[in-house]
């Protein structure tokens, strides 16, 4: 993998993966092409389906679901909570099926699709040639965001490296294609790296709402503690950049996807790390609170505890 100076992550050639160990995954490429050509209502449906099936048959996943969404929202019912859990799952049989879109779809066809709103305060910062920062979080249709506003500048991405070999080549080539200026970075790469390349003017999606493991500080996610990384507001205060709040909300039945910008993000550059870091769960909450189903509840996000604390799951 290419370094901070380079435009894009270096893959190999896809003949690099001719081998019998990946004729399975060139079966399923070859699945999720064909469906890429098939209606997103159609898509949509499909995976409702999916999801369903996923929620009625992956009770350990469900039950991790249910226990985030209680420790979260602990006033709402018991039947409240499992409702949201099953559109959750709904959503995330969606996002399954919609990533080949992601990948494949035509230009004109994804605009077709994609609406962005509330982006007076991102425009400005471009305006003013401000370092930027969207604070983009782990809604089911992130990688849509990602792709729509890459259609109108270049962009940094930070992405988790992917096992199979070709399945991460193909993935970085979907993710890249509307961007012939941009940069991808692996999430492992070491921070001064991202600050180096902020300093550039792209403007950056970021996602730092994943347990942080023993790296991170423990601040309230909710009603939670939880194992936060607290780069953001180094980024903040290193480059002065503008923290954008992006949340991407996919619309029912196929009907498209909304990619939601709004005002900049204050309080994130106090110096104290706790404080900084709390501060952006704050906003990751109030972005959650508009549609909760389509956050990722499977992720153990309490899964690191603070010295002492019995295990969450």
């Amino acid at each position: 993998m290419q370094t901070g100076e380079s435009k894009r992550v270096s893959s190999p050639d896809l003949k690099h993966y001719l081998g019998p160990r990946y004729w399975p995954t060139w079966l399923g490429l070859a699945v999720m092409r064909v469906l890429s050509m098939l209606p997103l209502p159609v898509l949509a449906i499909c995976g409702y389906v999916i999801g369903s099936l996923f929620y009625l048959l992956h009770g350990s996943r469900r039950k991790i679901a249910l226990k985030n969404l209680t420790a979260c929202f602990p006033d709402e019912s018991e039947n409240a909570l499992k409702k949201i859990n099953w559109l959750h799952y709904c959503m995330l049989g969606h996002s399954v099926m919609t990533t080949c879109m992601n990948w494949w779809i035509s230009p004109a066809r994804f605009d077709r699709l994609v609406t962005i709103t509330g982006r007076e305060d991102y425009d400005l910062a471009i305006a003013q040639g401000r370092n930027i920062v969207l604070l983009a979080p782990h809604f089911m249709s992130l990688e849509v965001s990602g792709l729509a506003l890459q259609r109108e500048r270049s962009m940094i991405g930070v992405y988790q490296y992917m096992k199979n070999g070709l399945m991460n080549t193909v993935a970085l080539r979907g993710r890249q294609r509307f961007c012939s200026g941009g940069l991808m970075f692996e999430r492992k790469q070491p921070l001064r790296t991202l600050l180096r390349v902020l300093r550039k003017g792209l403007p950056m999606s970021y996602s730092p709402d994943q347990d942080a493991g023993r790296k991170g500080v423990f601040v309230p996610f909710y009603n939670t503690l939880a194992s936060t990384t607290p780069a953001l507001a180094k980024f903040v205060l290193t480059t002065n950049a503008v923290v954008i709040p992006c949340r991407n909300s996919i619309l029912p039945w196929g009907k498209g996807y909304v990619v939601e910008l709004g005002p900049r993000i204050e309080g994130l550059a106090s110096g104290d790390e706790h404080k900084d870091t709390a501060a952006m769960n704050r906003a990751i909450e109030a972005m959650i609170n508009k549609a909760p189903e389509q956050y990722l509840w499977v992720h153990k996000r309490f899964k690191t505890r603070p010295e002492g604390e019995a295990k969450f799951y």
